[in-house]
């Protein structure tokens, strides 16, 4: 068996899913991950497939072949990940007033600590009592052992207090 990653973009309508199932069914694949959303008007997702080496060059034709009903996809083959250093999961909360730079400022900050982001959501929403629109975000982070809890937090205090935007850290 090898792993495959692919990830795809059509126009959202019912039954893209059973599609791209049906697809990876017929080659003998097992869908092991995913995470999809319609975003845009457009349906949009990415997913890892198990698949017998011997299927994985039709499976990739087929799911390639999927433009024809409307569906953009791309299959890349899985690589195994390098041990990584010891890692610790935290969770980033943000929630603002909407303005442009806030993911580019927060994820400069992270990179330069060497934390990696694991997943992350967005999202726009009215203020309850305002009415303005916030921005939401929602990201698991991969934090390195050696990097000091406690530096993280000031250095996105720091970034939140320009941004004025609240960030919880668990």
């Amino acid at each position: 068996m090898t792993s495959l990653v692919m990830s795809f973009i059509g126009r959202d309508k019912p039954g893209l899913v059973g599609l791209l199932s049906k697809t990876v069914a017929e080659h003998k694949g097992n869908w092991l991950e995913s995470g999809m959303s319609r975003l845009g008007g457009q349906f949009a997702g990415i997913l890892v497939i198990q698949v017998p080496v011997e299927e994985q060059e039709a499976l990739i034709q087929a799911l390639r072949g999927l433009e024809s009903q409307g569906l953009k996809v791309s299959v890349e083959r899985s690589e195994q990940a390098e041990t990584e250093a010891s890692v610790r999961a935290v969770t980033l909360d943000l929630i603002g007033h909407d303005k442009p730079g806030i993911v580019r400022d927060i994820s400069r900050a992270l990179a330069e600590m060497q934390i990696n982001v694991h997943k992350m959501q967005t999202e726009l929403t009215s203020g309850s009592m305002s009415g303005e629109l916030l921005f939401k975000a929602s990201a698991e982070l991969q934090v390195p052992t050696p990097v000091d809890l406690d530096e993280l937090q000031e250095k996105l205090e720091a970034i939140a207090s320009d941004l004025m935007v609240d960030i919880t850290l668990n």
